[in-house]
């Protein structure tokens, strides 16, 4: 016999006749070869993602935060103030006249990292709120002609994202480079 076979005793008392099985050492590295080769494909992608990821979630909550400004103008009848602080990567709200009955539901976040914050916008910025320039909601839900119409936000790759106000001035919205 040329090939190895060795008689194995079952556990039911029977023999078998069975070749040996399992992996060469060559086979395994080409496996893991492939494997590196794979994954070194696929992560830029995957990091890619993650970073655009970024980019929309920060968008979205600015947006978030800019509606509930809005919210908050129509629901307290006191203007309120969405103010952005582009050179610290900061943002907030805030009800321009504090309500003495209440507490301050002011609220503030810092962007990532990652990611850049400024006011663009063909119209001069105008509305301040802290030294800073903001988004100034009114009691009837409309943002103050001079309040800022777009904000972009630009991650380190280069990809961005506006937040650009209506013509009407009742809302905002999300645009990417093609809308």
């Amino acid at each position: 016999m040329g090939s190895q076979e060795r008689t194995m005793t079952l556990a039911t008392g029977q023999q078998s006749n069975r070749r040996r099985s399992g992996f060469t050492l060559i086979e395994l590295v080409l496996v893991l070869a492939l494997l590196v080769i794979a994954v070194s494909i696929v992560s830029p992608r995957v990091f890619g993602f993650i970073r655009g990821r970024a980019l929309h979630s920060e968008a979205h909550r600015l947006l978030a935060v800019i509606r509930a400004g809005q919210s908050r103008a129509i629901s307290q009848g006191r203007p309120a103030a969405v103010w952005i602080q582009a050179e610290k990567g900061r943002y907030g709200l805030a009800s321009e006249t504090p309500n003495p009955r209440s507490d301050s539901h002011d609220i503030e976040f810092s962007t990532d990292s990652e990611i850049e914050l400024s006011v663009t916008g063909n119209l001069p910025t105008t509305v301040t709120f802290r030294d800073s320039p903001a988004i100034r909601w009114l009691p009837d839900g409309f943002a103050d002609e001079g309040s800022a119409n777009q904000l972009e936000l630009r991650d380190s790759a280069g990809a961005s994202l506006w937040l650009v106000g209506s013509l009407d001035r009742r809302t905002y919205e999300i645009r990417n480079q093609t809308n």
